[in-house]
């Protein structure tokens, strides 16, 4: 009678443990997709600003947006794959929370390195400094052709720069010094160059949609780890139930 009552309370620790795995599991999920609705939109937002592309473009510095829509691909599976753990951990099938395992390790991978690409692509000293920092050389070279003197005008006068790394620029290069390199108050020339302020606007809007993307991967690691208890949990009651 003591050996029974013994089992029926292993069992009972057991169901209450899997009980808790699977609602920590659930509410993990939970928060994963309301990040991952918050990184789908934000990144969205970014794409779609208007006027941005045609800095972009402008600057013919496309690779930005690589990050961008690995990013925004990594929100809209995290939606999807949080659904669907949500439905496995309540429904204790261990077929579902292999497959849900998966696709968290899958999202790992997607936001780390979409996180990776979009700060190697928008901070300080990263990829795409060496880029800006070309295209704002050429227009100084060809600052004789109207198109490169008003691409010229229209970024030293928005952003407040002047040159690619300083003033300095159009002297090594040989040109004359612009009057929107000049703040209009002090009429002194503007001492930081292009390349720093652009990538600091740049790093601004990037930095957000990396760190959610970091907290997602953190998520999604426990959610591994999760997973697999709660698949272990539940071979062990099978395995109980079977012996009974």
């Amino acid at each position: 009678m003591a050996r029974g009552e013994g089992k029926g309370e292993s069992m009972a620790k057991l169901a209450n443990r899997i009980a808790a795995v699977k609602y920590t599991l659930f509410c993990f999920n939970i928060v994963a997709w309301i990040i991952g609705a918050g990184l789908f939109a934000f990144t969205i937002y970014i794409r779609a600003e208007p006027g941005f592309d045609e800095w972009i473009a402008l600057l013919d510095i496309y690779q930005y947006y690589i990050g961008v829509y690995i990013l925004i691909g990594a929100g809209a599976l995290v939606m999807i794959f949080s659904f669907l753990g949500c439905c496995s951990a309540l429904m204790e099938h261990s077929v579902a929370l292999y497959a849900f395992i998966g696709t968290q390790v899958f999202l790992f991978i997607v936001t780390v390195a979409g996180s990776a690409i979009i700060l190697d692509f928008s901070t300080v000293n990263s990829s795409i400094q060496p880029l800006i920092r070309q295209t704002m050389i050429r227009f100084i070279m060809t600052s004789e052709d109207p198109r490169s003197s008003a691409a010229l005008k229209l970024i030293q006068e928005n952003i407040g720069c002047c040159g690619a790394d300083g003033p300095n620029d159009y002297m090594v290069l040989r040109q004359p010094l612009p009057l929107e390199c000049r703040d209009t108050v002090t009429g002194n020339a503007f001492f930081h160059g292009c390349v720093d302020e652009l990538t600091w606007f740049l790093e601004d809007k990037s930095i957000w949609a990396a760190v959610m993307a970091m907290i997602l991967s953190a998520i999604h690691t426990t959610n591994v780890v999760l997973g697999v208890v709660l698949v272990q949990a539940l071979k062990r009651e099978e395995e109980a139930m079977y012996r009974r």
